[in-house]
């Protein structure tokens, strides 16, 4: 006699999808409790060694913002002057930025096509290239920045070699993940024609990636401008440089530091709009040619 009990196939697809549905919400509540924990934790160590307590100093919170945007008020007519004074230390920040950028995009590029599978020149060697990518992209720009000042003294270079390392390692990762879908067609096309590696890179792979290496690239310098403008504090150079001596002498010289800090406002502000439409531009191209379509028509 058959057996009536036999599960079907869409029997057992469902059982199985409830179960790994309740495995998948038990690892998220773990997850979920071990970030609480680490974040409670973590504030009650940071408070007990603070030199005072975070809530009996939290009314004191915004004591320095008025005092900052009052003496900017009492000397508002001297703000043009200031911009004026402070321009070229944010076109030093600015420089720094767009060269960093440049740089560290150049030796992501490398380390990128060498580290994804199917494009590399040495396939054996795509884990030390990787890990290449995940230490430069670890170390914070400041820790580097502190060492090259200290080897070769304060100003831009040392800014410049910090930001750009940590930046080709993180667009390093972002360009391997583009080049994962790139097309291997055009690639062994040309390497059947007898092309070097080279040459099939630049011929077969560059111009398919090439948009989103430039998207990735403007995202970049956005956030390297504030790097760059952090690193001042450490006498790096640039405008971070300026606003750390405004805010050393106190009372008295709030009013550059609040020039600084709407320098800095406008052109954060501007460059990541300027960079948002260029990215966009990119990505999903120019945008009046179906208006233009429906003009004609």
């Amino acid at each position: 006699m058959a057996d009536l009990t036999t599960h079907s196939p869409i029997e057992d697809i469902r059982s199985n999808y409830l179960e790994m549905t309740r495995r998948k919400r038990v690892y998220s509540a773990v997850m979920l409790a071990v970030f609480v924990a680490l974040m409670v934790a973590g504030f009650k160590t940071a408070d007990d060694r603070n030199a005072g307590s975070f809530f009996d100093g939290l009314h004191r919170l915004f004591d320095f913002p008025a005092e900052v945007l009052g003496e900017a008020s009492q000397k508002l007519a001297e703000m043009p002057a200031h911009f004026l004074t402070f321009l070229p230390s944010l076109i030093e920040t600015i420089n720094i930025a767009g060269a960093s950028t440049l740089l560290g995009a150049m030796i992501a590029i490398v380390l990128s096509l060498l580290s994804t599978r199917g494009l590399a020149r040495w396939p054996r060697l795509i884990p030390l290239f990787r890990r290449l990518m995940d230490i430069t992209r670890a170390i914070p720009e400041i820790v580097v920045a502190l060492v090259l000042i200290f080897v070769l003294g304060g100003g831009p270079v040392p800014a410049m070699i910090a930001i750009s390392l940590h930046t080709a390692g993180a667009l390093g990762k972002l360009f391997s993940e583009v080049n994962e879908n790139a097309s291997l067609k055009p690639v062994e096309g040309l390497h059947s024609v007898g092309a070097n590696w080279t040459q099939r890179m630049v011929l077969g792979v560059m111009p398919q990636v090439t948009p989103n290496y430039l998207s990735y690239a403007l995202l970049r310098f956005e956030i390297n401008i504030r790097a760059s403008a952090i690193l001042g504090f450490v006498g790096a150079g640039g405008i971070g440089y300026d606003l750390k001596n405004a805010m050393s002498w106190g009372k008295g010289q709030y009013d550059e530091a609040a020039a600084i800090f709407l320098l800095l406002f406008g052109t954060i502000v501007l460059v990541d709009q300027l960079s948002s439409a260029l990215r966009h531009r990119l990505t999903h191209g120019a945008q009046t040619a179906p208006k233009q379509k429906e003009a004609v028509q």
